[in-house]
């Protein structure tokens, strides 16, 4: 399969995940113990840091991509175990967090060593 497929697929995986964050903390179901803007920043930076190569194309950064969705992943699983009201939501995180991995990962590794 050509490289740029699963570049593709993670493109479209980091803009879903990255809107599904911004809707969830602000629009479907803010938290009534936080302030909404600090959920944000600790939800959305971590995306945000390799965020310029990878929409790029770079190698490096979507490498760190593809580890940084891990976390999502990770947070996904626990939100959907920990709270039935919001399940749909997390199990949506998770879904999306293992679409980016999988994309970013599999264009790194068919990109080739000379990007």
């Amino acid at each position: 399969m050509k490289a740029q497929y699963f570049y593709w697929l993670a493109l479209s995986a980091f803009l879903e995940l990255f809107g599904l964050l911004m809707l969830w903390q602000t629009i479907l179901a803010p938290s009534t113990k936080f302030p909404v803007g600090l959920l944000l920043l600790l939800n959305i930076i971590p995306l945000l840091i390799p965020m310029r190569g990878f929409l790029n194309g770079d190698k490096k950064s979507c490498s760190w991509m593809a580890y940084i969705s891990l976390f999502y992943l990770i947070h996904g699983a626990v939100e959907c175990y920990a709270n039935v009201d919001e399940r749909w939501l997390a199990g949506w995180e998770a879904f999306l967090s293992l679409q980016l991995f999988f994309g970013a990962a599999f264009y790194v590794r068919f990109i080739g060593p000379h990007a």
